[in-house]
Order: C-alpha cells, then structure tokens, then sequence
C-alpha cells in the first residue's frame, strides 16, 4: 500500500511539474487512460470546427473555387513542409498523400531504379510490419530483383556490391524497440547502396533528423503520434538532391510537369511534387493540416524527453506493483533502444487487454502474447502512468 500511495504522490508532482501538461486541453478526451496513440492518435480538438468549414462552405458553397481560393491545389505539399520539422527535414522534400503501403511501394521501387547496374538485392526487415513486407516482395518481383529479410542488426554484414536498397523500420511495432537510424544509413551508403525508412511508430515521438543523418528516401503515417484520424494520409519524404532522380512506379496527372496540359506523354514535376500521383484527400488531408496545429510551439526534443520519463516510470510502477513472473517486458531498457511504447509479454494477453479496458485503461493486443502501451506525452500525463500500472497489477492478480 505505501508503495501506491508513495507512486501515485510522485505522478502528482512529476505532473505539476510538466512543462507540456497544458498541451493535453489541445484534445478531446475523457477519464479514460488512452495508451493506445501508437495506433491511433486522439482527437485534436480544432480539428471539427476545421472539418465543418471544409464540407460546408469550402466544398459546400465555393465547391470548385476552393481548388485554388481554398488552397487545396498545394495542400500536399504544405503540410509536408509542416510535418518536415517534426522529423528532421528541411522544406521542399516531404508530400503529403496515399497511404503508407503506397508510399513504401513508390519508394523502394524509385530506390532501387536509382541503384547501379549490377545490384539486384534489396534487403527489407525481417520484423517489419508485415504490409511492409509484402510491398517489398512485389516491388522485388516487379524489379526483377531478389528479397532478402534480414534483421536490422544483421544489415552491415549483409551488405554488399549485390545491394540495390534496404528497407528498414525505425521502431518496431512490437517491442517498442528503437533501431539506429544515423548508423545503419552510414552503413548502407557505404556499401553503395540505398535506404528506405519507414517512420510510422516515430514520427511525432521522438527526433528523426532525416537531413541530418543524409536518409534517401522515408515514410511515415499521420494518425499514430501526428493524430491526424483514422486513415489519414500518411507522407513521403525524397531529399532534395535525390528528387530529379526519383522515377515513380505509379506516375500520375498530380506529379506530372503540366498537370492541366493533358499530355499523352508522362514528364515529371521537379520537387517533392513527383511523388503526388492522382487527386488528393481533402477532407482527411485538411483535417491532419488541423491536427498539427498541436504541434505550434512544441519541440520534439521535449515530447522525447518526456515520453521517456513516461516509460521509464511506467516500468517502474509495473515492476513494484505486478507479482514477479506475471510479465515480462520485450521493449529495451536503454534509451537509445526504445521509441514511445512499452510491450508486456503475459499469459492470455488478450483476454488482460479486453479486461483492461473494460476498467478504463486502453492499450492494445498484439499476438501471441503481447500488451502494447503507446505514450503520447502530449496528452498523457504520470498520474494516467501510475493509474494503468495499477490496474494491470489488480487484473493479473
């Protein structure tokens, strides 16, 4: 009991003390402990008012004006340059559009056309999420390429004069793990070769530093960590010195030179521009550009130093409250190896998630036997921490 009581004071004070507490009156939430952004963020609460706008008087009364008195034409690109910050990337190199599985594909395909004659491997994550996978396998058969799945600790010894470009997950969607971006770019530029990164479970968690690190080529989803809404569109990012070389497998009027001339023949835009393909998302597109309006005034280097403050005392809480034996964390203990989710390995694990959140705490099930905690730290505070440890420890119990 004096280890709750002493916990539960501690989340009090660390809360008060939280220079991004305030953030959390920018959603709309309730009681509930939501642990589960890693999947699908909350909702930002300017976004309805936006929405509303959008449908009823930008669609709803200048319909076909709003193309260009809305600003709908150079969405794509605009809010790529708003997402740039949050991941590292100067202006000009990320688009907004399609989903992630499209992106990847558009992606490996132009990473490996970009590659010297010769190099017929691409390499991709052995545990990626499993879309990525199957995008990699068609893009290789597409390419007349071989797949090889390798483990992203086994990619510098897999490397070779054979590599035409990798495909490698920053975090891991299950364990939480946090693979190193700055040296396993280094390692496959080194071999000559190029790399795709998928940043689905980062972007918006923690730095990524896409130019910084010299990244070709990268994508990532915005309903996880951006809180964009479900299915929103996700983005894709080409560096700039790349983009005059980026040939996309799926050319369309959006990206071509002269969209409006209706030419027979395709010629690229120059820019992020060439990895538009066809007519945009506006009602999702425009509800993320509303979404990120959180984001005003917040640096991603707080949101990392909290989200590991987050985890760090929810590992701590679930160590002093849960009987030794009845969970097992898979998500590294360093934190140069953790993104912003904490995995439990536990018996019947999901019938412990449906029971969780019947009591208010809301993570998610992965099979076989995996609780997935997600920490958005700018709406999830130390007293929902030390709440959800608690409640886990009373449901295994």
């Amino acid at each position: 009991m004096s280890e709750l009581l002493e916990a539960a004071a501690e989340a009090d004070e660390l809360d008060a003390a939280d220079a991004l507490a305030a953030l959390r009156e920018r959603f709309v939430l309730d009681d509930v402990v939501y642990l589960d952004g890693n999947s699908l963020g909350a909702l930002p609460a300017g976004v309805p008012a936006r929405v509303e706008d959008v449908v009823c008087r930008q669609w709803g009364e200048l319909r076909i004006r709003s193309w260009e008195e809305s600003g709908w034409w150079t969405a794509p690109e605009r809010i790529g340059d708003r997402i740039a910050p949050l991941v590292g990337a100067g202006p000009g190199q990320i688009v907004v559009g399609d989903s992630t599985s499209v992106n990847v594909f558009k992606a490996l395909v132009a990473a490996v056309r970009m590659a010297d004659v010769g190099r017929d491997e691409i390499l991709v994550d052995a545990t990626t999420f499993p879309t990525d996978g199957y995008i990699a396998e068609s893009a290789a058969r597409m390419t007349g390429r071989s797949l090889r799945p390798v483990t992203p600790a086994e990619v510098p010894s897999a490397l070779g004069d054979r590599t035409a470009a990798v495909l490698l997950n920053h975090v891991d969607y299950r364990t939480g793990r946090l693979h190193d971006l700055p040296a396993l770019t280094a390692a496959v530029h080194a071999a000559g070769a190029y790399v795709v990164w998928d940043l689905c479970h980062s972007a918006g968690a923690l730095p990524v530093g896409l130019d910084e690190h010299g990244v070709d080529l990268a994508v990532g989803c915005t309903y996880k960590y951006l809180n964009g809404g479900p299915g929103s569109p996700a983005f894709l990012y080409v560096r700039r010195d790349l983009q005059d070389r980026f040939d996309s497998p799926l050319p369309g009027w959006n990206s071509h030179a002269e969209p409006f001339g209706m030419r027979p023949a395709y010629a690229p835009a120059s820019g992020a521009v060439r990895g538009r393909v066809g007519t945009p998302d506006i009602l999702s597109l425009l509800a993320l550009e509303a979404a990120l309006e959180v984001w005003d005034g917040v640096s991603v280097e707080a949101v990392r130093a909290k989200s590991l403050a987050l985890t760090d005392f929810f590992l701590r809480c679930v160590g002093e409250y849960v009987p030794d034996g009845l969970v097992e964390s898979v998500t590294p203990a360093a934190h140069a190896e953790r993104g912003s989710q904490v995995a439990l390995r536990c018996d019947g694990a999901g019938d412990v998630m449906k029971r969780l959140i019947e009591r208010g705490v809301v993570g998610d099930f992965r099979a076989p036997d995996v609780l997935r905690f997600g920490f958005t730290p700018l709406y999830v505070g130390f007293a929902d921490v030390e709440r959800a440890a608690r409640v886990l420890a009373e449901t295994l119990e």
